[in-house]
């Protein structure tokens, strides 16, 4: 018993010596924007995280502007910041103000968006985006029953997110890495013709901007009644775009629709059976994950990571630990979302 004792109050000991060896340091996080619902999400969780374990929080959002976002990066730096989390605009705008980071001796830890060509990028944290791709282009395959497809054709379009986002290249390429096989066969066609990633991009991740693009592809190339079989979307932002171009000036069979991060308007577009799937990435996870690796980095020990081979930002590999997607269907809504405490009934209603 007393054994059992001693070790309670060493436990103790040490969560209060923690909490006093974070206590008064300040760490910056820099979020792209609150225009999109998951950039609220992963702020504030990574908000509520720091400080419960005991740290200060300069917690900014940009706007989606590049200026601002330098900006907001310089004021953390200059305003004593001891390590800065980045969600950058644009992976590759950041190199001068991230020069002075590195010159302060401040790590930083890209989140989510690897900040590219600066070596002041201590660590990187996010999800397996590669299989992000590779969950929406199975689900594609199943959903059309590709492999028994044998001289039948599908109709798909494509549309991902904003070309200053690394992450597109992981997304696209890990989806189509999947479907190439039928591509290549014939079994899946595009009729616009707009199959390049450059092409098929869409700034900002904008739902109005995919909304405009799918409006004219759906007026030039399926007005004759051409059936739409499936768009592969890269998030729910540009899939919601899509769904709304669909449901003004498309009267066939609703295709297979996919999308990734489980926005509510998109879960609830999900239950109506207007979007297919989402890939369902955690933010809760991630959020605490950065929160081991900053405590790490505070305290001169290493952080945890679990790849050191994928994410060369052009100055090297940067030392990542990848959070696991998971595909999420209307029927897995109540399992993984709900139960889970992500949503309640009510804002999915």
């Amino acid at each position: 018993m007393k054994k059992i004792v001693a070790l309670v109050l060493v436990m103790a000991l040490a969560l209060v010596a923690c909490s006093a060896f974070a206590e008064g340091k300040l760490v910056g996080v820099a979020m792209p924007t609150k225009d999109l619902q998951r950039w609220n999400q992963d702020g504030e969780n990574m908000k509520k995280e720091l400080e419960a374990a005991g740290y200060t929080v300069d917690l900014q959002y940009a706007a989606n502007d590049i200026a601002t976002q330098v900006s907001q990066l310089e004021n953390m730096i200059a305003g004593g910041c001891e390590a800065l989390v980045i969600a950058s605009i644009d992976g590759e705008a950041l190199g001068t103000v991230l020069d002075q980071a590195k010159a302060a001796g401040i790590p930083v830890i890209a989140y989510d968006r690897l900040i590219m060509n600066s070596d002041a990028v201590s660590y990187y944290a996010t999800f397996d985006n590669w299989n992000v791709g590779v969950k929406q282009g199975e689900f594609i395959v199943k959903a059309l029953d590709l492999e028994n497809a044998g001289d039948k054709t599908f109709n798909i379009e494509y549309i991902t997110g904003d070309p200053g986002d690394n992450n597109i290249n992981f997304f696209f390429d890990g989806a189509i890495s999947v479907l190439k096989p039928y591509i290549d066969a014939g079994t899946l066609k595009t009729p616009s013709g707009q199959t390049e990633k450059a092409t098929v991009a869409t700034a900002n991740w904008a739902t109005d901007a995919a909304q405009a693009r799918f409006e004219n592809i759906l007026s030039t190339y399926y007005a004759d009644g051409t059936q739409l079989d499936a768009v592969l979307a890269s998030n729910d932002s540009t899939a919601l775009g899509v769904a709304n171009a669909l449901a003004s000036s498309y009267t066939g069979a609703y295709p297979v629709l996919t999308g990734q991060d489980c926005d509510i308007a998109s879960v609830k577009n999900m239950v109506a059976g207007t979007q297919s799937m989402s890939v369902f990435k955690d933010t809760r996870t991630l959020a605490s994950k950065v929160v081991e690796m900053v405590d790490a980095l505070m305290k001169g020990t290493e952080p945890p990571i679990n790849d050191t081979t994928t994410y060369d930002n052009g100055t090297g590999v940067i030392p990542s630990f990848l959070c696991e997607p998971v595909a999420c269907t209307p029927d897995m809504i109540n399992e993984l979302l709900i139960e889970s405490g992500y949503y309640t009934e009510d804002q999915l209603k």
